[in-house]
C-alpha cells in the first residue's frame, strides 16, 4: 500500500495533529478549478500545522487512464503542490477490500439489478443531480460481496446526519431520502467514489477535509458510512467554485482551458496570483509564491460565492 511519508501506525503526536488531503480525480488535465481547490486545501493545510496528504483518486474505470495519471501529476508538480505524504488511490486496495468486509457485518450490504434507467424513472430528483436510488432492491439478500456478480449499495434507510461546515453551511441529511442508497462495488467488482474516499481518508488520518462545495452533498453519506464503522468523523470546509458561462447554464470551469494552454501565458507565480485575487486572498492579481499566499490567507477573505470566469485564450478574467 503505496502511502509515501506516513507510517502503517500514526504515531501519538500525529494522532494528535490535523491531516489534510488534496485528492483529484485522474478524469482530465488541471484546470482552473482544479488548481484553486488544491491552493485552498494546501493553505489550509499550512496555515493550521496540518499534515498535507496527496492522493491521486484514479480508480474510476470509466475516466481514469495512465496519460491522464501522469498528466494531471505533473501539472499539480509545476503549480508547486507537494504533499507531506502522497499515494494512488490505486494501490490502497486492501484498505477498500477491508472496509466492504467491516460494512458486510453490518448486513446492510444488498445486491442491486437496476439499471440507470430504471432509477431515473422513478423520478425522484438527488441534492446532486441525477436521480435517488429508491431502494427498489433492499429486499435482496447477499451471500458474498466477493462473489456478487451484482452492484452493491448499502441500505442507509432510517439513518440522520447532523453535520455543520465550517463556513457554517448545514450540511444535515437524511442520505436514503436526499441521495438514495449508495452503490459501494460495481457489478465489475470496482470499487466506487463513496467508498475509497471514506477508506482512504481513513487508512491517512485525514481529519480535515477542505474541497469544492459541489462535493458538500456528499458528505452525509459518508459520514454515515463511518458511523456505522465507528470511525472518527473529520471536519468539513467547501469552498467557493469557478464556474463558466454555457448558454443560459453554468458549469464548473473545466472544459473551457486546460493547464497547457494557460502554461502558455502564466507561470506559477502569476497564476497563484489570479486565482487568489478571484478568490478574495488579495486586492489586485500579481506574482504570488506559496509563502507569500501563506501570510495572507484567511477563511475570512475567501469570497463564498461562485464566481464566473473568463479565458480569452491568453487571460483569465471574471
Amino acid at each position: 500500500m503505496a502511502l509515501q511519508g506516513l507510517p502503517n501506525t500514526l504515531s501519538n503526536h500525529l494522532a494528535n495533529r490535523a491531516v489534510c488531503r488534496f485528492a483529484p480525480t485522474c478524469s482530465g488535465s488541471a484546470h482552473p478549478g482544479t488548481l484553486l481547490a488544491a491552493m485552498l486545501a494546501y493553505l489550509d493545510a499550512k496555515k493550521n500545522d496540518a499534515r498535507f496528504v496527496l492522493r491521486m483518486e484514479d480508480i474510476d474505470p470509466s475516466s481514469v487512464t495512465d496519460h491522464w495519471r501522469s498528466t494531471l501529476l505533473k501539472d499539480l508538480e509545476w503549480f508547486d503542490i507537494k504533499g507531506d505524504c502522497f499515494s494512488w488511490q490505486s494501490e490502497n486496495t486492501s484498505a477498500h477490500e477491508s472496509m466492504m468486509d467491516q460494512l458486510a457485518l453490518t448486513q446492510r450490504l444488498y445486491a442491486c439489478n437496476c439499471s440507470r434507467a430504471k432509477i431515473a424513472r422513478a423520478g425522484q430528483a438527488s441534492l446532486a443531480g441525477g436521480w435517488v436510488y429508491p431502494g427498489t432492491c433492499r429486499s435482496l439478500t447477499l451471500q458474498d460481496w466477493r462473489s456478487s456478480n451484482a452492484n452493491i449499495r448499502i441500505n442507509l434507510e432510517g439513518i440522520k446526519i447532523s453535520l455543520k461546515d465550517q463556513s457554517g453551511a448545514d450540511l444535515s441529511q437524511e442520505p436514503s431520502i436526499a441521495m438514495g442508497d449508495p452503490l459501494l462495488v460495481r457489478k465489475d467488482g470496482s470499487f466506487t467514489y463513496h467508498l475509497a474516499v471514506v477508506a482512504d481518508d481513513h487508512l491517512a488520518g485525514v481529519n480535515r477535509i477542505v474541497r469544492g462545495r459541489d462535493l458538500a452533498s456528499s458528505s452525509a453519506i459518508q459520514v454515515a458510512l463511518r458511523q456505522l464503522l465507528g470511525w472518527p468523523v473529520p471536519s468539513y470546509r467547501h469552498h467557493l467554485l469557478l464556474l463558466e458561462e454555457r448558454g443560459q447554464k453554468f458549469a464548473k470551469f473545466h472544459g473551457a482551458v486546460c493547464l497547457t494552454d494557460l502554461q502558455k501565458h502564466y507561470s506559477p507565480d502569476q497564476l497563484r496570483g489570479v486565482l487568489a485575487h478571484a478568490c478574495g486572498l488579495i486586492g489586485q492579481a500579481r506574482e504570488l509564491s506559496f509563502h507569500a499566499a501563506l501570510s495572507v490567507f484567511d477563511w475570512q477573505s475567501v469570497r463564498s460565492d461562485d464566481l464566473v470566469m473568463h479565458w480569452d485564450g491568453k487571460r483569465l478574467s471574471f
